[in-house]
């Protein structure tokens, strides 16, 4: 199948892994990061290496009409954008006492707002496309609260985005473009990533993890991959939650 994609947050983690499983002759890949260029950069060869054709774009998403800047790199260096990875992202630890107003303008500014940008842009491409698809990476921390791993802001940030998610889905679902979100549970970092958690912290993540054990980025991906396939065209306007049974206890 051949398809225009826009990854954003591609330079490490579940981005780069849906990276590598995405790439392929056929597929046109934009590979976004916020400023890790030599990380973004071997992401992007290896994908070149895969058969995909590739262009990469440093923006940070807080910044106001940055997601209108993205989507028009796309459609510059392809022509249409058929699909969009919405991964980027942070986490900030801390309770509601321990952050500041700023916190949590910026993580709205980051996630939903980043999201928000993205699809108004995209919409009309996402409606012309015949496999119209758009992907949120969330996280549990929206719907997992507990006093030794709090995300205030990261949580309200998460949670709108999943809000919007919904939104769109439902205001898109007449077009055949399915909108919809996976939220990840603990899952292990790469080299590059940058870690919200100590060591001590992962460990007890993973005892706390029905499954015993942290995810891998390519474990989120893989179901990423899936919803951008045509096997999952009846599938719109869902929150997946790939957290080993993490959230069973809610």
């Amino acid at each position: 199948m051949s398809r225009s994609i826009l990854i954003t947050g591609a330079a490490s983690g579940i981005g780069a892994a849906t990276t590598r499983r995405l790439a392929a002759p056929g597929t046109r890949l934009l590979l976004h990061t916020r400023k890790s260029a030599e990380a973004l950069d071997n992401v992007a060869r290896a994908a070149k290496d895969a058969g995909a054709e590739v262009e990469t774009a440093i923006v940070d998403l807080g910044k106001a009409d940055a997601g209108r800047e993205l989507v028009e790199q796309a459609v510059a260096a392809f022509g249409t954008i058929d699909q969009i990875v919405a991964n980027a992202g942070y986490a900030q630890r801390g309770q509601v006492s321990d952050v500041g107003r700023g916190d949590l303008d910026a993580s709205l500014a980051a996630m939903p707002g980043a999201l928000f940008d993205l699809a108004v842009a995209a919409k009309p491409h996402l409606i012309d496309s015949d496999h119209g698809r758009l992907v949120v990476v969330s996280s549990f921390v929206a719907q997992v609260f507990d006093k030794e791993t709090p995300f205030a802001v990261t949580a309200a940030a998460k949670a709108a985005a999943e809000a919007l998610v919904k939104t769109i889905a439902m205001e898109l679902a007449e077009n055949n473009v399915t909108v919809n979100a996976v939220a990840p549970g603990f899952t292990k970092k790469d080299d590059t990533g940058h870690s919200a958690l100590g060591q001590e912290s992962w460990v007890r993540a993973a005892k706390r993890t029905p499954t015993g054990r942290l995810s891998e980025p390519d474990d989120v991906a893989a179901l990423i991959a899936f919803l951008l396939s045509g096997d999952a065209r009846q599938i719109t306007g869902q929150v997946i939650r790939v957290d080993g049974g993490l959230s069973l206890g809610i």
